[in-house]
């Protein structure tokens, strides 16, 4: 059973078995009012409702208009229903509906959401800012991440929309991992630029900020769909030198081709390919991040009992998640 965030939160929806009753908040991710074959009777109401563990076809068969009326698409309800099975599809039955108050629910109980504590990630990023010495690199970061509605927005946002941290709190444990990963590089190869490197994770995927959106859905803006997080963040950068009058344009110079570079490929959507130390450094250590992330969430996710994972389309393979096999090297070695 799945810990929720809200203590009202009910059932998640991979827990309901079908014979039961519940009752519990959901995102109404679709409505349709449909008519009954029997057009004398009027109409029903198909609902499909969410949270972070999957979806679930509801009906409503009473009163179905109203709640047509009532029921806001893309918002949380709260629902009274029964789980019942119709042509071998689990289905809900719902007996009573109707709009929540924000106080009655947790977002990360209805979106997929990072398991780290926000709280102790944000102490953690701002560890690392602390530690920069460099005064006009250590400006321009604070200028960005000492913006408060920035903050919130960069604690909350997923690092994807799919693919690798596309979850609640993605981009920020993301940024994370990959501040630990610069400060193993650095300790190997003296010769990189660590303040500069540094830095640069920490700024490289702030557009990201903007081109989400993970109100009850994560999805993109219609910014982030016609400009992308390279853009904004390169945008987001331009804006706030101009607020450090003396910040070395070199450095700004090197800084914004690390940013503008970390996809690596033209093809991945990178303007250019990275043509500094720092800026290929960052790139591997992004795909490195976002690589292992992606591998372990599909394992996750993969069934138990079954050595390979399902084909993933985009990876074009199948992953190995190995034998379920408690017994150790010694313990085999005696059964045989």
């Amino acid at each position: 059973m799945q810990d929720s965030y809200h203590k009202n939160k009910g059932p998640f929806i991979k827990e309901l078995q079908p014979g039961s009753q519940f009752l519990g908040f959901y995102v109404l991710r679709n409505k349709q009012l449909e008519p009954f074959r029997d057009a004398s009777r009027g109409y029903f109401l198909s609902l499909i409702l969410s949270d972070k563990s999957g979806q679930l076809l509801a009906r409503v068969w009473e009163g179905a208009e109203e709640a047509n009326d009532e029921l806001t698409k893309g918002e949380v309800i709260k629902v009274q229903g029964e789980v019942e099975t119709y042509l071998d599809r689990t289905q809900a039955r719902v007996l009573n509906a109707r709009q929540a108050n924000a106080s009655e629910y947790d977002l990360r109980d209805m979106l997929p959401s990072s398991q780290r504590d926000t709280e102790e990630m944000l102490e953690e990023l701002q560890t690392f800012i602390d530690s920069l010495k460099h005064s006009h690199l250590k400006a321009l970061v604070g200028r960005i991440f000492g913006e408060a509605d920035f903050l919130k927005s960069f604690s909350q946002a997923p690092a994807a929309r799919r693919i690798h941290h596309a979850y609640i709190g993605g981009l920020i444990e993301h940024t994370l991992e990959l501040l630990s990963l610069a400060n193993t590089v650095i300790q190997i190869y003296p010769q990189i630029d660590n303040e500069l490197l540094l830095a640069g994770v920490l700024l490289h995927d702030i557009g990201k900020v903007r081109e989400y959106s993970w109100d009850m859905d994560l999805d993109y803006s219609d910014e982030g769909r016609l400009l992308g997080h390279i853009v904004m963040t390169d945008e987001m950068i331009s804006a706030a030198l101009q607020n450090i009058p003396d910040f070395p344009p070199e450095l700004a110079l090197r800084l914004r081709h690390m940013l503008l570079s970390h996809h690596g490929r033209y093809e991945w959507g990178s303007p250019r390919r990275p043509k500094t130390l720092e800026a290929i450094v960052l790139h591997h250590i992004d795909n490195l991040g976002a690589q292992i992330n992606r591998f372990h969430l599909l394992l996750h996710d993969s069934q138990s009992d079954e050595s390979w994972t399902t084909y993933d389309r985009s990876l074009r393979r199948q992953l190995y998640s190995g034998q379920d096999d408690d017994l150790n090297v010694e313990e085999r070695s005696f059964t045989t």
